[in-house]
């Protein structure tokens, strides 16, 4: 963690790619924790990510650098991988599909802007001295 740390205070933005890793074939959520109100639910043929794609995208949020999470198709949609947790938030992608389309799409193109104006802005403030307030 104090070497990802180190090299995030060195970055100016971050990019996760979440990709499939682990396959649940048959499973569910809040297991026996119906007497605690919740309700058990299915996980049944879901993907999930590695844990890095939401350890060090939270790293970079409390660092207040840009991020831009990219996550797979079919990739379990939760904590740091919901829409809107983290701010920008991309489409999710198929690899199996055509590239082409995915980076020639208008929601793409208008998020990547984004997210590079930015990172800009980050570096342009590095080089400022600190304010007090």
């Amino acid at each position: 963690m104090k070497a990802i740390r180190r090299l995030m205070l060195e970055s100016s933005g971050l990019i996760t790619v979440a990709l499939r890793r682990t396959y649940i074939e048959t499973g569910s959520g809040n297991f026996r924790t119906d007497l605690a109100g919740l309700k058990s639910y299915r996980l049944d043929d879901t993907w999930l990510t590695s844990p890095w794609s939401h350890i060090e995208p939270a790293m970079a949020y409390q660092l207040g650098l840009p991020i831009l999470i990219l996550r797979e198709k079919d990739v379990l949609e939760e904590g740091l991988l919901q829409k809107g947790v983290v701010g920008m938030y991309m489409p999710e992608f198929d690899l199996d599909g055509s590239t082409e389309n995915y980076f020639d799409s208008p929601e793409w193109n208008d998020l990547i802007f984004k997210w590079e104006a930015q990172v800009r802005a980050v570096v342009d403030r590095k080089g400022l001295p600190p304010q007090l307030y």
